[in-house]
């Protein structure tokens, strides 16, 4: 599919035309996700089609010596079939500066770990190294939070780990969802209704008895017909989303929950939605970004490891992928042509 509005770009080189690029990604481990639908392995696979060296690490594998941020990393080939992916050399310490790009693809929880990784993965940016998300971007933009920017574009939301301030919200809004301001994939995200007995007891389980804040929206009914995944390549919505809609009797719309993914064209909320959101995310070097819309409202903005690449490219014959790199590259040249 090639939709109205698609930018369509073309592939460049690394550091210069006549140099390929290397790409370093930092991910969760390889032998645990799910590759019919990894959004990491597509841009995995994207990289080996053009011909460009990947090399793989974990968290885990990053550590700095005398200044350098450095790495075990492993000589990577990627397969795309769902058994036997991949194909991993064995580690060597590695300065990371030899690297072009380097891709930060590990999931939340947003726990120290992750923060510790935002630290190394910034030192090595200012060593020239692009490093996609920018990494003070990504540790500053909570994904719950990042919402709360554009309150025209947000449901009625409040963050807090005061019971009280959680409950009069109910009290008001009456149906409303609460979840962590850390989670994923629907984990630990409640529907509450204003009555319900056990909201007081939601409230201290999520807020750990009121040391941790969370998040309270209103809830937004049109989440039977789909929450919307909108897929942003530097501040410009990708012309397809997937509605992820709930199974029966479920009001996660998540895949991870259970829901099942339907390919849809933007709305015009939707590109008034992006034009909000697209010039910040610009600004802040999130180049890659999932948007997650209700109805017509913006409730995340994904910028650790936003996902749904294979689906939509799968529903609409799409390169997501080749788009964002292709968008990379003129970034970068763009970047070098300036110093």
């Amino acid at each position: 599919m090639a939709a109205a509005g698609t930018r369509c770009y073309h592939s460049g080189n690394g550091r210069g035309a006549a140099m390929t690029p290397t790409i370093g990604v930092v991910m969760d481990p390889i032998e645990h996700i799910k590759p019919w639908k990894d959004t990491t392995l597509a841009m995995l696979l994207e990289c080996q089609r053009r011909g460009w060296p990947l090399r793989y690490m974990n968290p885990r594998d990053l550590f700095l010596r005398d200044g350098r941020v450095q790495a075990f990393t492993r000589e990577l080939e990627v397969i795309d079939r769902n058994q036997d992916w991949f194909r991993a050399g064995e580690p060597a310490a590695q300065d990371l500066a030899e690297l072009d790009i380097v891709l930060m693809r590990q999931d939340p929880p947003f726990d120290s770990t992750y923060l510790y990784t935002t630290y190394l993965l910034e030192k090595l940016e200012r060593q020239g190294v692009m490093v996609v998300n920018r990494p003070g971007s990504v540790r500053d933009a909570n994904e719950k939070l990042f919402a709360t920017d554009f309150p025209d574009c947000a449901p009625p939301t409040v963050v807090s780990s005061d019971s009280r301030v959680l409950r009069e919200f109910v009290a008001e809004h009456g149906d409303t969802v609460m979840k962590p301001l850390d989670g994923m994939g629907g984990s630990k995200v409640f529907h509450v209704q204003h009555g319900n007995l056990n909201t007081t007891v939601i409230i201290d389980v999520l807020t750990d008895n009121g040391l941790t804040p969370i998040m309270a929206q209103r809830y937004i009914p049109e989440i039977t017909t789909g929450d919307k995944r909108i897929l942003m390549i530097d501040g410009e919505p990708v012309p397809a989303v997937l509605a992820r809609v709930p199974l029966a009797g479920e009001f996660r719309g998540n895949l991870a929950a259970g829901g099942s993914g339907e390919g849809r064209e933007l709305s015009d909320r939707d590109r008034e939605i992006c034009a909000r959101v697209g010039p910040v995310l610009r600004h802040k070097g999130i180049w890659f970004a999932g948007l997650d819309v209700i109805g017509d409202w913006l409730t995340e903005i994904n910028v650790t490891s936003p996902t749904c690449v294979r689906e939509l490219d799968g529903i609409f014959g799409l390169n997501i992928a080749g788009q964002l790199f292709d968008r990379l590259l003129e970034i970068r040249q763009q970047g070098q042509d300036r110093q």
